[in-house]
């Protein structure tokens, strides 16, 4: 391994680690635009599965100890670009640093798909509608790249799947399973490929997501809603299906993200 590309850090002001410490997400989808930005990968399994699905790293930074660690593999996969160190007292001061385990990776984003490309060989299909809590969009990402979804759609209105709190929540299953964002007349897309879509609200009319005439659908699209107030009345008209969770002991509702796990469950068999 290069030596000479392993900078000390000593200078919390240094430019280079303005993507660490300073630059908003916002900043960071913007960074060397017209270029598709950057985005944060933490720690080494998360930063090894964005380097599976071809991401292109920028730089790192690291805590000292994890040179010859938990780090080194991956060091050697990105054996071109610089890294920043140092001690974890010191890193700490980086805002952020003390959220993570150890290291952190920079890296490229890539141009987004058509929703046809990322549909093209699906069967289940996950469309998220203005989910707008990080944490939540990571969750679901975890879920439905575990229990059988095939890609996942997501409003413009939606946290980026590239949010440093998404990529971490989701353990980096946002690089496991393909997506991309989508217009607002999406479920017209969604018909022309042959799905069929399945809205889930807490509706008296809702069939039962354990109903077999779901199941048996060839190509079915999962449709959530934002947290609170759930799918707009709209498109809850515009879907094929409409379908809830049954609740027991007078509970609600399920938090979106605990909803797609069900969902996903159910709807994933096939």
């Amino acid at each position: 391994m290069k030596t000479d590309r392993i900078v000390t850090v000593t200078n919390f002001d240094a430019p280079e680690l303005d993507v660490y410490a300073r630059l908003s997400e916002r900043e960071l989808l913007r960074y060397d635009e017209p270029l598709a930005g950057l985005f944060i990968a933490e720690s080494p399994k998360v930063i090894e599965r964005a380097l599976d699905a071809g991401y292109e790293p920028v730089s790192m930074l690291l805590e000292r100890r994890h040179i010859e660690g938990e780090a080194k593999h991956i060091l050697e996969r990105c054996a071109d670009v610089p890294v920043y160190t140092a001690e974890l007292n010191v890193l700490t001061q980086l805002v952020g640093f003390q959220l993570t385990r150890g290291v952190l990776c920079a890296m490229r984003r890539k141009s987004e798909p058509v929703p046809e490309t990322v549909c093209a060989a699906a069967r289940r299909i996950v469309v998220l509608e203005d989910v707008m809590n990080p944490t939540n969009v990571g969750a679901i990402f975890r879920s439905a790249a575990a229990l059988g979804m095939d890609a996942v759609l997501l409003t413009e209105s939606c946290a980026d799947p590239l949010y440093r709190r998404a990529v971490r929540v989701s353990m980096g299953n946002v690089f496991l399973i393909p997506w991309t964002h989508v217009g607002a007349d999406w479920s017209a897309h969604l018909r022309a490929m042959g799905f069929r879509t399945a809205a889930m609200a807490l509706r008296d009319d809702a069939r039962s997501v354990s109903d077999p005439l779901l199941t048996a659908e060839e190509r079915l699209a999962v449709v959530l809603g934002t947290e609170g107030d759930g799918l707009a009345a709209r498109t809850i008209a515009d879907c094929d299906y409409t379908v809830r969770i049954p609740m027991a002991h007078g509970v609600d509702s399920l938090n979106v993200a605990a909803a797609s796990a069900v969902a996903f469950w159910e709807l994933g068999k096939r």
